[in-house]
């Protein structure tokens, strides 16, 4: 029997399971995964190995917001220094460690009546277009796939085509009866 927590990962996850991606982002309905905290012990143990986080961002109403991240490919992201600058223009605490930023951005998440778009730099978007998405308003962008790109539509059309091969890879496996942990067990 597949399990369902395992597909939901699989399809919004295995980029950065997978090592492409820092980090991704996925949605659980609180109805569907009341017990989603203390199921994600198994995640953190099984993947900490690997540097691997399961981050619940945000405990929402009526969902989780999941942040699945690898911890030192997140750090060294999160370090340079143009990342840096634009999180400062927001406020952030510049400079500062990954668990401090990640706790102003949860507070963020809590506190705002809107998304904070600025959590695209999190996940690994290139900043032109995290930037050129809060400038417009998500209007007017070169392309749309797993973000709005503002910048090199190109590259990013490349990225998209490469992160929709993985997902759809490691979906079909959970698929087919394989666990997250048997899928990245050997990579």
């Amino acid at each position: 029997m597949m399990n369902q927590l395992d597909r939901q990962l699989a399809a919004y996850c295995s980029p950065t399971l997978a090592g492409i991606k820092p980090a991704s982002l996925v949605s659980f309905d609180r109805a569907l995964y009341p017990d989603l905290p203390q199921r994600l012990k198994t995640y953190r143990e099984a993947f900490a190995p690997r540097g691997m986080c399961f981050e619940i961002v945000c405990a929402c109403r009526g969902r989780y917001l999941l942040m699945v991240y690898q911890k030192q490919a997140l750090e060294r992201h999160m370090a340079e220094p143009c990342v840096q600058h634009v999180l400062a223009s927001f406020g952030y605490p510049a400079g500062q460690p990954l668990q401090d930023l990640l706790r102003e951005l949860k507070r963020r998440i809590a506190l705002s009546e809107t998304f904070p778009h600025e959590i695209g730099l999190f996940l690994g978007y290139p900043i032109e277009d995290v930037v050129g998405f809060i400038r417009n308003a998500g209007r007017g962008c070169k392309l749309s796939g797993y973000w709005k790109v503002y910048g090199d539509a190109q590259a990013a059309s490349r990225l998209f085509d490469r992160l929709s091969r993985v997902c759809r890879a490691v979906t079909k496996r959970i698929e087919q009866g394989e666990t997250l942990l048997e899928v990245f067990a050997a990579a």
